[in-house]
Formats: structure tokens, sequence, C-alpha cells
């Protein structure tokens, strides 16, 4: 019966009039640390304030929001900015929110604002205090321990596993080849085996837990949307006893059981191993991520907890957000067909022998690189990042109190038309050597920069090369779906409501 009662509209109206009452003479709003400006000039002349739809500040305007509907809200309010960075309060912070790459700057590049904003604390229990969540001398720590998986030479031995992933999809494609293929129920398959077998050293087809783990990683996404999207699932009691928190509690044991298992699994091959072993040409062999942590365990830099924190971490980023530029990429691929030709001919170049093309031969592909640039530029897999100030700071000549929300729109960013003419326009050449000389260096963010920049492009951007090599020379990508047909959503990854398809050809 309570829990009926909490759901209910009703609710809401007592809260509100709640509220109503006790802010008669605003004393709700005075809850909240008022942003100031450096130099006492007007706030108005340094950054935009978004009025609220009704008398407590922002708290409301999101209620109820949909991703699609909050994904609008977003643009709107960038709209009605009008180019310049917006402030909104809420009932005990503000929130910054920037979509000028002028302004971004200086907080990419700062050294204490590194500790991200609330949102992040919803991913939480499913990722502890992993690499995107955890901040100062943890992260540091852990940053400088896991830059190694990365190196080079680690990437040209995954390449091997890209390249046999690709295989497998390419006979699946060849399936459904004159037919629509759904992108959305094919590329995530691909890409969560991809990070699954480079992360943790893991053939996920060959686990018969595979497809429970795939499905559990979809669900929490879910629960994480439900939150985003209703600002009072931001608290717990809230989200106990109305949102889907037994559904996130199942579907977390569900991937924190697998990814442990995997982590004792290879823990005891490892201490089989002889650490330091030196190969024929005299050099250390190079470990993958799970390797690397090991490593960094048996040295004492790291505990179990820290591990599973760093796997799961690994899983959800690389998974994802790689699979959401493959399906816009090759949705954009589908409806420029002049644009899919330069790539073929580009990609034809390559040795016939797939097993044969390295990572230098794969580096070379500059116009491929640029159309996935071009891609993740109007789809950002990741369209904000956030920041909180856990001191009071000064910020693009504006005083914030601590506790101040920072959101940064890469989706708003990537749009700009003073750095992106025409920016609704897909144009690859965009990112050709010679036309990017004279750009803003942080209006080009998709993944983030700075110090907190992501720690894998390089993996993703070959990981995507490898499969739209494999695709290009084996099909031709007609249109399915259209951009006029697409909802677009707001959460922690960008999504379409309707799933993407395309139509292949042999070639």
């Amino acid at each position: 019966m309570l829990i009926a009662l909490l759901g209910t509209p009703l609710l809401l109206l007592g809260v509100w009039l709640l509220l109503k009452r006790l802010n008669r003479t605003y004393f709700i709003l005075s809850l909240t640390r008022r942003v100031r400006t450096e130099d006492g000039s007007p706030l108005e002349s340094k950054v935009a304030v978004m009025p609220g739809t009704t008398r407590f500040g922002n708290n409301l305007d999101v209620l109820n929001c949909t991703p699609s509907s909050l994904f609008n809200f977003l643009r709107d309010s960038a709209a009605k900015a009008q180019g310049r960075n917006f402030l909104w309060y809420f009932l005990f912070a503000p929130m910054y929110n920037v979509i000028r790459a002028e302004e971004a700057e200086e907080i990419f590049q700062s050294t204490k604002l590194i500790t991200k904003n609330v949102i992040y604390e919803l991913l939480r229990p499913f990722l502890g205090e992993g690499l995107l969540i955890s901040t100062d001398q943890k992260w540091h720590s852990r940053r400088k321990a896991l830059t190694p998986a990365f190196h080079f030479n680690v990437l040209q031995s995954f390449l091997a596993i890209f390249k046999e992933e690709c295989n497998k999809l390419i006979k699946v494609l060849d399936k459904k080849v004159d037919g629509e293929l759904d992108l959305n129920q094919v590329i995530p398959q691909f890409t969560l085996n991809n990070i699954c077998e480079t992360a943790l050293g893991v053939k996920l087809d060959d686990m018969s837990e595979g497809n429970q783990y795939r499905r559990a990683i979809h669900a929490i996404e879910e629960v994480l949307i439900q939150r985003v999207c209703n600002p009072l699932m931001f608290y717990n009691w809230y989200f106990f006893l109305i949102g889907d928190y037994r559904k996130q509690v199942q579907n977390l044991r569900i991937v924190h059981d697998f990814s442990s298992r995997i982590i004792e699994r290879k823990r005891q091959q490892f201490k089989r191993k002889q650490l330091g072993v030196v190969d024929d040409f005299g050099k250390k062999q190079r470990y993958a991520m799970l390797d690397t942590l090991l490593a960094a365990e048996a040295d004492g830099q790291i505990d179990h907890q820290g591990i599973c924190d760093e796997v799961n971490t690994f899983m959800f980023e690389g998974y994802d957000t790689t699979s959401t530029c493959l399906i816009f990429t090759l949705l954009m691929l589908s409806l420029h067909k002049d644009v899919q030709e330069r790539c073929l001919e580009e990609v034809s170049a390559l040795p016939e022998d797939t097993d044969s093309i390295s990572v230098f031969q794969f580096n070379e592909l500059v116009f491929l690189e640029c159309v996935i640039k071009e891609s993740l530029r109007m789809f950002p897999s990741v369209p904000f990042i956030g920041r909180t100030c856990v001191e009071e700071c000064v910020v693009n000549g504006l005083i914030l109190p601590k506790d101040t929300q920072i959101s940064i729109h890469i989706y708003d960013i990537m749009r700009d038309p003073r750095h992106f003419p025409n920016p609704n326009a897909f144009q690859p050449e965009r990112f050709l050597p010679e036309n990017t000389v004279d750009r803003h260096p942080f209006a080009f963010v998709p993944f983030s920069a700075g110090q907190r920049n992501c720690i894998g492009q390089k993996f993703a951007i070959l990981e995507i090369k490898v499969l739209l090599a494999a695709v290009l020379r084996n099909f031709r990508i007609l249109p399915v779906t259209r951009l006029e047909d697409l909802t677009f959503e707001n959460g922690i990854v960008m999504r379409t409501q309707q799933n993407v398809k395309v139509k292949l050809v042999r070639r």
C-alpha cells in the first residue's frame, strides 16, 4: 500500500505543496549557494542563468522525463542559452553547464577538477572504485598501473582477437545478405566478445554464462537510465521503494559473480607463470589488462576488490560505447554512398590476406578514420561528462561554491558552428590533417580530454577500423533507417529509441 501511494502523482502533489509552503520566503532556494563572478560583474555577463519552470529553481524541470525528452530538454536548454554556457540551480547545489570548447578547456586541463559528479554515483554499485569513478591518489596510481596495458605492443596482440571476432561476424552477416539487418542485434555482441577476451583473456562464446552476462549488462543499463531520467531516483530510499532496485541487485550479482570467477581462474594461471620472462628479442613480455592488474596485486598495489572494480569498469566502458560508434558509423556509410566508395578504395589497398595486415597499415587508413571521427562528432557515444567542485574554486571567471556540479555537454561542443560550420552535415573531410590545423584543440573531445581522457581510445579506434574494413570489403551497405526516423535518447551512453537497420549486398 505504501509503495503504491509513493508512486502516485498524489505524493508529488503533496511534496510540491509542502515545498510551496516552505518556500514562501524562498527558504528552499536559499539552501543553494550562489555562483558569483570573480571580478564582481553581473553574473549574466559571463553565463546564462536558466529560469526554472517553477519558483523552486530548476528542481522540478526534469521530473518524469523520459530518455528522449531529456535529450530534447538538454538541446533546448543549449538553444535558449544562445551559444553561452548556462547555470541551473538545484536544491543544494548549482550546476554549471559547459557547451563551449573555450571554457571546457580550463576544466579539462585542471589538476583539481578530477572528481566526477553526482550522476556517476549511480554507477558506483556496478563499478565500485574503478578508473572511471575513483579520484585523487587511488585514481592516479590505478591510471599509472594500467597505462602499460594499452601500449602499442599490446594493441598488436589484440589485433589478432579483433580479426578473429570479425571473421565470426562476417559469417553471421553473410547469412543476412539482401534482407534488413538490425545493427543493434549483432554489433554489441561483437564488441562485448572483443572486450571480454582482451580485458579478461577469455572467449565469451565459449562460456555457458556468456548470454546471461550480456543480458545482465543491458538490464543494469536500463535501471541506470531509469534513475538518470527521474531526479527522485537519485535518492536511494526512493529508488529502493519505487525503482527497479531488485532488478539491479539481481543483475549486479550476475555480472560480479561472472567477473570474480574469471579473475580467480586467471589468478591461478598467473601464479603459475614466471613474471619477467624474457622473449627471444631480450625484451620483457607485456601483459594484457587483467595480467597487469594481477602483477600489481602481487606487488601489493591493489587488492581483489580493486581488480574486480577495474575489470567491471573496462567491460562496461569498452563494450557499449564502441558498439554505439560502430552502429552510427555504419548508418552514415549507408546514407552516403560517395563516402562509402572512398573508404572502400582506401581499404582495397590493404593486403588480400587479412591475417597479414598490421596495426601500422590500419593506422594508414586516414579517410576511414576521418569517417569514424565525424560519426563520433555528430553522435558521441558519451554525450556528456561531469565533475564536482570538492571545494570552492574559480573556473572561467566564475566563483563556483563547494559541491557545484559541472556538466560538459560533449554533444553540443562538437556541434558548435564556430568550429564545425554546417554542424548537422556529415562531412568526414573536416578531419583531414590540413583541415584541422586551426581548429580549437578542445572542439573535438569524444574521448574526453586532459588527464582524465579515455585510456582506451586507441584500442577503440583500432577495433572499429578492423570491423569497418572487413564489412566494406565484403558488402555494400545500403540504407534502411534514415536519420529522420530516429528519436535520440540521453543516458550514460547515447542511444536511439528505434533500432538502426541497414541492408547488405555482397560485393
